[in-house]
């Protein structure tokens, strides 16, 4: 087996030599790096290849997805959204690249864009809104960051090479510590790990392009103010709900009111135009009818986020019992019970989920580190193993079929597992373990 130092350390989102160019550029390198503003026309400083935004959306955003417990089951309700952004898109600055749009079965309050193009709503926010003006509004800010190439700036920055080059473990972005350290705990993605977090400069510019977007796709310009306007609402009303939603989007008197300005100047051409609202109502009807559960959800999520897990199951369980074939509120549950370490139980959960959405792979991953805790190692690899088929990329995943084998005292399979995680991730109690093994069994010499 070669030296550990001699391969790529990284496989998933960019190389550790595509860091080490992106850090290391010299003065003359990073003026041979500017690069055209598709928006303004003016000079920026851009390291980073439209090609290079769009491999790293596919390789980071379905980690993210499935984080927020997969695209919609409804298929009405999200070829709608797709439908209504691609109609958006068209307009935009950038028309070419690959984009598309989901809502996803998260209950938090959010939007948010990979670089390539990948546009996703939660629930929380798609009950929020009120007409399709407002979801013009909101995926048209979306489109404006993409446009705007704002993470590929921020990499170019050096802002966000580091949580990129620690590989989907990271769990930097997520919603709040106690969800963090669980989601780590689990091995998996946290509730916004992979998202990027925008300057006020950067919303500034996204919500005058969403703006300009969805007035030139035949949108009432008052839609954008009234976006705004849930926002401030649901800070006040649902803080907890929406944190992220302002910790990846922050949110000002000054950006409301500059938003409101430049909404009046547009309203006489605008006055006219549509909002959509009874079309936005349709569609969105299935959605509404679960509404007590979704704010069931919502709250157990904060009480999750306080280690208030008793109250946090009552939550879950109110919902189930109006919605019991939700998949985001049985794996809610099954992590609540797996934080009491409640094993049994947190199974019967994740086992209704995964034959509820079989193509999401979340169910998967729990299953597999329930079954690592009552030592059942057979079933925990079979559980990690479909999970890497359907999500393939994510470390912690490679690390746990590893420590699966070992418990099933197959060791060269478990060396080579924890060899390709060693790979990707060399911090952590996980990498010290997988290190420690391979010395252990003669295949690395400390």
């Amino acid at each position: 087996m070669p030296s550990i130092s001699s391969q790529k350390t990284q496989k998933h989102g960019i190389s550790r030599r595509e860091f080490l160019w992106l850090t290391s550029m010299s003065a003359a390198g990073m003026l041979a790096g500017c690069a055209a503003d598709p928006i303004t026309g003016r000079k920026q400083l851009m390291l980073v290849s439209e090609e290079t935004e769009i491999r790293i959306d596919k390789k980071q955003s379905p980690h993210q997805f499935s984080s927020d417990y997969g695209t919609l089951q409804d298929k009405t309700l999200n070829n709608y959204i797709d439908a209504t952004g691609k109609r958006i898109a068209a307009l935009t600055h950038r028309p070419h690249m690959p984009y598309s749009f989901r809502g996803v079965n998260a209950t938090y309050v959010n939007a948010y864009a990979f670089p390539g193009g990948s546009i996703a709503a939660t629930r929380g926010i798609l009950l929020a809104l009120d007409n399709e003006a407002e979801l013009a509004a909101l995926l048209g800010h979306e489109l404006g960051h993409v446009n705007a190439r704002h993470t590929a700036e921020q990499m170019s920055k050096g802002v966000l090479t580091n949580a990129l080059v620690g590989g989907i473990s990271a769990v930097a972005g997520t919603r709040s510590a106690a969800l963090g350290k669980l989601a780590s705990r689990l091995g998996m993605v946290g509730a916004g790990a992979l998202l990027a977090a925008y300057s006020r400069d950067n919303e500034r510019e996204a919500d005058a392009l969403g703006l300009e977007y969805m007035t030139s796709t035949g949108y009432n310009a008052q839609g954008f103010v009234g976006l705004m306007d849930i926002l401030r609402s649901l800070s006040k009303r649902k803080p907890s709900a929406i944190e992220l939603m302002f910790a990846t989007h922050p949110m000002s008197d000054e950006r409301y009111q500059t938003a409101v300005n430049a909404v009046q100047t547009q309203s006489r051409t605008t006055k006219k135009l549509p909002w959509h609202r009874d079309r936005y109502m349709d569609h969105t009807a299935g959605l509404r009818a679960i509404k007590g559960a979704i704010d069931a959800l919502q709250k157990g999520e904060s009480a999750m986020a306080k280690g208030k897990y008793n109250d946090a199951q009552k939550h879950f369980k109110k919902a189930l019992k109006q919605v019991p074939d939700d998949y985001a509120g049985l794996l809610m549950m099954s992590k609540c019970l797996l934080a009491q370490k409640k094993d049994a139980e947190a199974k019967r959960f994740a086992e209704k989920a995964k034959a509820i959405y079989p193509r999401e792979a979340q169910a998967r991953h729990l299953l597999g580190f329930a079954n690592l805790r009552t030592k059942n190692f057979d079933a925990a690899y079979q559980e990690f193993a479909d999970y890497d088929k359907l999500l393939p990329g994510n470390p912690n995943t490679t690390f746990f079929k590893g420590f699966s084998l070992e418990g099933m005292q197959r060791i060269e399979p478990a060396a080579n597992e924890y060899y390709q995680y060693l790979q990707a991730v060399n911090r952590g109690k996980q990498a010290q373990h997988a290190y420690k093994r391979l010395v252990e069994w003669g295949y690395i010499k400390p």
